[in-house]
């Protein structure tokens, strides 16, 4: 095994990573800032108030993405059966 595979190993693990976890990331940060304007405006400080949307939404998000992320996850393990194939 090159260095140069197990290089591109890495970033493309990196790269499915960063796909598959990105809609949940995303959906955290916008519900967090959007509540947090919100706290802003209505001058409410308690810190405890946004996690209840926010985990709601992100259970949302999640199952409504969860079949985009098996779909990724096998093809990022066909990728990696590809190259397992290949360097026998």
């Amino acid at each position: 095994m090159s260095q140069e595979l197990v290089i591109e190993i890495a970033t493309q693990t990196i790269y499915f990573t960063m796909i598959i976890a990105a809609p949940i990331l995303i959906t955290g940060l916008i519900i967090g800032v959007l509540l947090s304007i919100l706290q802003s405006i209505i001058q409410i400080k308690e810190m405890t108030l946004t996690f209840i949307p926010k985990i709601l939404a992100v259970m949302l998000i999640l199952l409504l993405t969860i079949p985009w992320m098996i779909n990724k996850f096998l093809e990022f393990f066909n990728y990696i059966m590809n190259i397992m194939i290949n360097l026998q």
